[in-house]
């Protein structure tokens, strides 16, 4: 028998010779009244569930309680949703290369990493490439006020590159030439 947690009761668990005590059952019932109220109220404290109900205002003071170091009330709201949804991951990974790109992917929505290996820089430098055409230079100002919040202390960022992709359609052609050169005398 499956019962949800608010349609049980606690006279269902007790056993047999308990059952008939008059004493018992008032005070099973008072339990089951306050526990009722209880898991009523459970849905007001679940807090991550419902960040993507939540109001721009709670979205606020929500950022403010997860410690999204970042958050900028100007933000518009999917973003804000995004970096608190990731707060808690993010203060498991800060300090890594990792919280860099989920950096990136929030505020980007796409990028990577490069480090200075991959390029031949000095060590503990990187880049970050992107992509995505709404980047602009004041996202990207953002990114870099945001960036210290995550990444550890001893990396520098050389800079943010904006790469331009275009769709362009490319035409080759070619021949063959086939002869022979003969001579008669």
């Amino acid at each position: 028998m499956n019962r949800k947690i608010n349609e049980s009761s606690l006279t269902d668990i007790l056993p047999e010779n308990l059952r008939s005590d008059p004493d018992i059952i008032a005070a099973t019932k008072a339990i089951d009244l306050g526990f009722l109220e209880l898991t009523d109220e459970v849905n007001n404290i679940m807090i991550l569930p419902n960040v993507n109900n939540a109001s721009n205002a709670v979205l606020d003071h929500l950022a403010y309680y997860f410690h999204v170091d970042f958050y900028d009330v100007d933000m518009n709201v999917e973003t804000k949703r995004k970096l608190i949804n990731e707060s808690v991951y993010l203060h498991q990974i800060k300090g890594t290369p990792l919280a860099v790109e989920t950096l990136i992917q929030t505020l980007f929505s796409e990028g990577e990493v490069v480090e200075w290996f991959d390029y031949g820089d000095t060590p503990y430098r990187f880049r970050v490439l992107t992509s995505n055409r709404s980047v602009t230079t004041d996202k990207a100002e953002e990114f870099i006020r945001a960036l210290d919040s995550v990444k550890n202390r001893r990396s520098t960022l050389d800079k943010v590159v904006l790469l331009q992709v275009e769709q362009m359609d490319i035409y080759w052609a070619g021949f063959v030439h086939q002869g022979s050169k003969e001579e008669y005398r």
